[in-house]
């Protein structure tokens, strides 16, 4: 569906469904360079049971135009004029990597619109190599390239990935690259890697969260690992901490593990 947010058209997934005031929501923040469609399985599953979905593109991302977030507190602000948008008094957010910190901001700064925030590969703080970040602005198909070879642990596809044939790192790689494409006036990657980059408030806005916390981490992840994670987790008073068998590409590596996880999380 296509949402009018800040002046501007968003789009997010709803897995065919109608948005239903009677249902619960949950909102999927995807992270730098990606789209909604990093969610597949995971925003299908919720849809067909009993849930509201909003699987979205970030301002200035494939489908949504607007200018892409240049901080997670941008993104933050975005996230709430996106509930205001759909109607939806209160959702649970579920962000991976950059997603992570914008739900974790969103959190923070709108505790009564946030009902649970499900970290997904996060870190604090999200520290992006110099050399990435000058690759990233100066020669983006190559640190794309070096993005995929960090993010993953496996190339053969899991059980409920693509199907048989399914190559994760030229899947992702390819995502990549039209995401990249789809915004000709703003590198969105070297945005969204300063953004993570820059962002500062991670301790702070964890001590200001109210509502149940979920870290899901891959134990093999090298972009961010799960010791990462740790600041946060120390701010985080009754987290739980679910830790699965993959790289920073989890939704992909491990579709099965990640979606009862956050079953599990939101359904409690």
């Amino acid at each position: 569906m296509e949402l009018l947010v800040e002046d501007h058209p968003t789009y997010a997934y709803t897995g065919g469904k109608t948005l239903d005031p009677a249902k619960p929501t949950v909102v999927f923040i995807h992270g730098v360079l990606n789209d909604h469609s990093v969610w597949i399985l995971q925003s299908r599953w919720f849809a067909n049971h009993g849930w509201n979905v909003l699987a979205i593109d970030l301002p200035g991302h494939c489908r949504s135009a607007g200018a892409p977030p240049a901080s997670v507190e941008d993104a933050a602000r975005f996230v709430v004029a996106l509930l205001d948008a759909a109607g939806v008094e209160k959702a649970a957010l579920v962000g991976h990597s950059f997603g992570s910190l914008i739900a974790l901001e969103t959190a923070a700064r709108a505790p009564e619109r946030v009902s649970h925030i499900a970290l997904v590969g996060t870190a604090y703080p999200m520290a992006v190599s110099p050399a990435l970040l000058e690759s990233s602005l100066n020669t983006p198909m190559r640190a794309i390239d070096m993005v995929n070879s960090f993010s993953h642990s496996m190339l053969a596809p899991p059980p409920s990935s693509l199907g048989p044939g399914t190559w994760l790192y030229g899947g992702s790689r390819a995502l990549m690259r039209r995401v990249l494409a789809s915004n000709r006036e703003v590198n969105v990657f070297h945005v969204g890697f300063n953004a993570c980059n820059d962002y500062a408030n991670g301790e702070a806005a964890m001590a200001a969260v109210k509502c149940p916390v979920l870290f899901l981490l891959g134990a093999a992840d090298q972009m961010t690992p799960p010791r990462a994670a740790n600041a946060l987790q120390a701010k985080a008073v009754g987290a739980k901490v679910v830790t699965v068998q993959a790289g920073h590409a989890l939704m992909s590596e491990a579709p099965d593990a990640v979606l009862f996880a956050l079953k599990d999380f939101l359904g409690s």
